[in-house]
């Protein structure tokens, strides 16, 4: 598989895939610029080998083309003072003349930014403007008219340059215009992932296909209904499994507990019966919590007990882990080399129940300064590891999100696999 280190972007033109769809306040002005910042050591290495970079993004979800609220022209600005030094365009389509016109124009060291590919449903393969009252047939036709009219979108873009390169893991589980099937268009040699890309599927290698053992995940959230394909996958690769969060008291209420008025799934109760004896047929150890700091409503400044997990009192609900779990739960991850850790222990957004997140977050970080390879990734587990100061202590924290969950689920990403087969 061709690589960005291995390559010579000389006289080249390559299209660069990137992520992105940036937050923007009512001024259009950017709010958290991360995204275009860890993009840049792959749009860099193709400037400084000599070559020339058109850059294809989404921004939002527009409906219609142009939707100006949506444009990228807002984000050229911050692109400039990000690359100093380097002529930054802008284009306000991303097909026909006039972006063929800026493509071929382009000088090496300079970059092209296209405007919003999402303006256009061939991106997103999905037909756009259908009645409400649409008959299946007509849904159908649409459909069918969109992918038809996608291949020429895939080729207009395509052939803007000479190679493609993908660094928007944001949109790798999507098999969209610029993310997939643009890759099919170019020969292995001329098709890589950026550095943010690899890194990424570089980390979750790390952890469910070449791990240093022992391997633990902590995996948190509300829902067991959302994270259950997850756990599956992860029972026949782990040591141990953390169960943490809202959805540990499904657990606990399958177990015979009284829970209160804490979050359960009643419909998950059978599922989380049969993880815990999957868990034991694989030998994982699968770590739940014993205590919880329960509250007498969902507030910061709720009244609160500790209580078993197990025996939560009528009209409270856990909110935090408690003092005995935490102390069980960091004792596994410091021992841990490998650690995934995905949703956190409990509402961490309130300061008085933010203990059991920021304990498992400093455990993390403690193993990883031992030695051990450790991975964040989903919304929550990412707000967290940033709101205690963490993220630089740990191995990697991932800008996936749900390309990140089906990955850990098992599944093939089209943006993957488009790029190494």
């Amino acid at each position: 598989m061709q690589t960005l280190d291995n390559y010579n972007f000389n006289g080249k033109k390559a299209f660069v895939r990137v992520d992105f769809n940036v937050p923007l306040n009512a001024d259009m002005q950017i709010t958290d610029d991360t995204r275009m910042v860890k993009a840049m050591p792959t749009i860099k290495k193709i400037l400084a080998d000599g070559g020339s970079v058109i850059i294809g993004s989404h921004l939002g979800r527009p409906k219609k083309n142009p939707d100006p609220k949506f444009s990228l022209k807002y984000i050229v600005p911050h692109l400039q003072e990000l690359l100093p030094g380097v002529t930054v365009k802008f284009v306000d389509d991303s097909q026909g003349e006039a972006a063929e016109k800026a493509a071929a124009e382009l000088k090496p060291g300079e970059v092209l930014v296209l405007e919003n590919l999402r303006y256009y449903a061939e991106e997103e393969g999905k037909p756009r403007g259908l009645a409400e009252d649409a008959t299946a047939e007509e849904k159908a036709e649409a459909k069918k008219a969109v992918k038809e009219s996608q291949k020429t979108f895939t080729k207009n873009l395509a052939k803007l340059a000479d190679v493609y390169v993908n660094d928007a893991f944001g949109t790798a589980h999507r098999a969209h215009a610029s993310t997939a099937l643009i890759a099919d268009l170019f020969a292995p040699e001329n098709k890589m992932f950026g550095y943010l890309m690899a890194k990424e599927v570089e980390s979750v290698g790390k952890v469910l296909s070449s791990p240093v053992k022992p391997v633990t995940a902590i995996i948190g959230g509300s829902k067991v209904s959302s994270k259950i394909t997850i756990i599956e996958n992860l029972l026949g690769n782990v040591d141990n499994l953390l169960v943490v969060g809202g959805m540990a008291f499904t657990f606990s209420k399958a177990l015979g507990g009284k829970i209160g008025n804490s979050l359960c799934e009643d419909d998950m109760i059978e599922v989380a019966l049969k993880v815990m004896a999957k868990a034991k047929e694989l030998g994982v150890n699968l770590v739940l919590p014993v205590d919880c700091v329960a509250a007498d409503k969902f507030s910061n400044d709720a009244a609160t007990q500790i209580c078993k997990d197990t025996d939560v009192p009528d009209g409270w609900l856990g909110l935090d882990l408690g003092p005995e779990s935490i102390t069980k739960m960091t004792d596994v991850v410091k021992s841990s080399k490998t650690i995934l850790w995905n949703g956190p222990a409990g509402v961490f957004e309130f300061s008085n129940f933010q203990a059991g997140t920021k304990a498992i977050a400093e455990a993390i970080a403690e193993a990883t300064a031992n030695g051990a390879f450790s991975l964040i990734g989903g919304g929550d587990s990412v707000a967290a590891i940033n709101k205690f100061d963490l993220a630089d202590k740990v191995s990697y924290v991932s800008t996936g999100g749900g390309a990140l969950l089906e990955m850990i689920e098992g599944k093939d990403l089209p943006g993957v696999k488009a790029i190494r087969g």
